[in-house]
Order: C-alpha cells, then sequence, then structure tokens
C-alpha cells in the first residue's frame, strides 16, 4: 500500500512523495513519475534515524 507524505501539501494533483513498506524493502515514488526505487530495510532504517537525529538537533 503506498503512503503519502505528511509533508505534501494535499491538493489534488500536487506532487508528493509516496512510500511502500513490504518488511524487508521500502519501494520510494514520485507521483508524478512511473518508475521507482526499492531502497534495503537497513538502509531505510539508517535513513530514518538520521532524519530523526536532524529533527532534535
Amino acid at each position: 500500500m503506498w503512503r503519502k507524505s505528511s509533508r505534501s501539501n494535499g491538493a489534488q494533483g500536487s506532487d508528493c512523495v509516496e512510500i511502500a513498506l513490504d518488511g524487508s524493502a521500502a519501494r520510494i515514488r514520485d507521483s508524478k513519475g512511473e518508475a521507482d526505487a526499492t531502497v534495503a530495510a537497513p538502509a531505510w532504517n539508517a535513513f530514518l534515524t538520521m532524519v530523526k537525529n536532524d529533527l532534535r538537533s
């Protein structure tokens, strides 16, 4: 199931980033694009940790 970023403005037809988690990987796509990228779970977790730590700074 694709989920829209909470940072997207929510307007119909607007650009946004979506993610689908399947346990072993995260699939990421631009809602306007046709292709998506797959990121292994450890790399996705490292990315989330980095973002969370930056937000606390």
